[in-house]
């Protein structure tokens, strides 16, 4: 009987003792397995919180670059307000400047006028008096003629014909005149046509957009990204506007800075092709292109500088040059418009035994101030001049480059020369995008304009309408009146047309005195 008892108070301390190590066991196991579940938690709580913070974050530069962008829209509207009322407030000086130096003018013709109407009074009452005594002197020498002798009446026949000789030399001396300019004209004619000839060129007229092709429409959606990341991040890389709109397979580029605008271009052609579209990977691919065109650039400089056959060029010369190809006016490529006026100049320079690699050299380098025009203040001239002297070119260079707009005093042949080869290839039809038909409208409207003044018996507008010739007739219209009308066509032209660069007004007067010999 004890030993039954003591069995089972043994077997009963064994099963607790068991017990409780199975439940320790279970409990260790439940904590163990708590434990893993919080510190999972903790990680999932820490990453949707590193997450939304990074989220936070690009909305937080999303908003700063729409703050910025707008600020500097509204900075540079301001600036552009305040030069535009500059503008207005200069031209309108100059216009009473103008103004008042015509009315000086005008009162100093007036007073020339009416001295000379009394110089004209007085020489027509000397002119009768002598007619008078010269018609008593004649009838006393016809009185006379008798009693003269051989030899006074040979004087004064001789006396005669000395006058005579002496009007038909002057005669002679105005029709040599007369010659030798219309064969100058000639000669500078043949000698600008011949240039033409040697140096007609393609001509590529350049836009303000660009269009990328896209595989598929599909891919419009991953250019924009989540949320437009992507397209945002692009064109706050490049500085450019990305157009996504209804055109299938598509994809507009739109920038006044061309080199921005190539820059975006290939960027995206890059992205594209590679498939892997996100902010990261647009930064690095924008910065690889950047350094590409840098490197297009200087390239594009040393052909053209190869092409125009000059040497010795500074390197941040090739690369202004370079810059160039990537910069219009009035949808003429500055680059190929700087080319051209090398060949011309150049040509112009052989034909009147000038330094032909000198104007070749000044032809290429006239414009190099509108690579840097649009970031330094001041006239491409003006620009371009202090960048030659800068980078060690000749005075002769500088001077040329300074005066080719003649906003400073000429003081070579070569600087003429410049001014004429930059005309002939900015104005000959076709070089400035104009279609044909506005083109046109443009030179009948100048024409129209000119006619419906009074007194007008002709107009011809001529140099690709940058000039109105006006011929009036001369018993309608005086001199003064001429100077008059020139200025009122101007004021009627400057309100009613645009048009680039300026229209020069010329009003002719001629007076023809026309006889017949029978």
């Amino acid at each position: 009987m004890f030993i039954t008892l003591t069995i089972s108070v043994v077997a009963a301390a064994v099963a607790g003792a068991l017990g409780y190590v199975f439940r320790k066991h279970i409990a260790e196991k439940k904590i163990q397995d708590a434990e893993s579940k919080a510190q999972h938690i903790l990680e999932s709580a820490r990453k949707e919180a590193l997450d939304k913070r990074r989220e936070a974050e690009l909305e937080a530069k999303d908003l700063l670059y729409r703050i910025r962008q707008d600020f500097e829209r509204e900075t540079k509207e301001r600036r552009l307000e305040i030069s535009n009322m500059e503008k207005r407030l200069a031209q309108k000086e100059e216009n009473i400047d103008r103004r008042l130096d015509l009315l000086e003018k005008k009162e100093k013709d007036l007073d020339l006028k009416h001295e000379g109407i009394k110089r004209q009074e007085e020489g027509l009452k000397l002119k009768d008096n002598q007619l008078h005594l010269l018609i008593a002197e004649e009838k006393e020498r016809l009185q006379k003629i008798s009693s003269l002798s051989a030899k006074e009446a040979k004087q004064i026949l001789l006396n005669r014909l000395d006058e005579e000789l002496n009007n038909e030399k002057a005669a002679l001396i105005k029709k040599q005149e007369e010659d030798l300019r219309a064969t100058s004209d000639k000669k500078a004619r043949e000698i600008l046509s011949l240039a033409i000839q040697k140096c007609a060129a393609e001509h590529t007229v350049e836009s303000t957009v660009s269009v990328v092709a896209l595989p598929n429409d599909e891919m419009k959606g991953r250019v924009i990204g989540r949320e437009g990341r992507n397209i945002r991040a692009l064109e706050m890389a490049t500085g450019v506007d990305i157009i996504i709109d209804d055109t299938p397979e598509a994809v507009t580029i739109s920038a006044f800075d061309t080199v921005r605008r190539e820059i975006a271009r290939l960027s995206l052609e890059k992205l594209l092709s590679d498939g892997r579209i996100h902010p990261g990977r647009i930064e690095e691919i924008v910065e690889k292109t950047k350094k590409e065109m840098d490197e297009k650039i200087r390239e594009e400089g040393e052909h053209v500088a190869f092409e125009a056959g000059i040497n010795g060029l500074h390197p941040e010369i090739i690369k202004l040059l370079g810059r160039l190809k990537f910069r219009t006016s009035y949808g003429q490529n500055a680059l190929q418009h700087s080319k051209e006026a090398s060949f011309l100049l150049g040509a112009m320079a052989s034909e009147l035994g000038l330094d032909f690699k000198l104007a070749r050299r000044i032809g290429l380098l006239h414009d190099i101030g509108k690579a840097v025009d649009h970031q330094v203040e001041g006239t491409h001239a003006k620009l371009g001049a202090e960048l030659a002297k800068k980078y060690g070119e000749s005075p002769e260079v500088v001077a040329s480059i300074e005066s080719h707009h003649e906003e400073s005093p000429i003081r070579s042949i070569y600087a003429v020369l410049a001014i004429a080869a930059d005309a002939i290839s900015a104005s000959r039809p076709g070089a400035r995008r104009e279609t044909l038909e506005t083109y046109i409208k443009r030179l009948e409207k100048l024409e129209s304009i000119a006619n419906l003044f009074k007194g007008v018996d002709k107009s011809f507008a001529i140099q690709a309408g940058r000039e109105i010739r006006v011929i009036v007739q001369p018993e309608k219209i005086t001199d003064s009146e001429a100077i008059t009308m020139s200025r009122d066509i101007r004021k009627k032209i400057e309100e009613g047309m645009e048009y680039p660069g300026q229209i020069k007004v010329t009003v002719i007067r001629e007076t023809r005195a026309i006889e017949y010999a029978k």
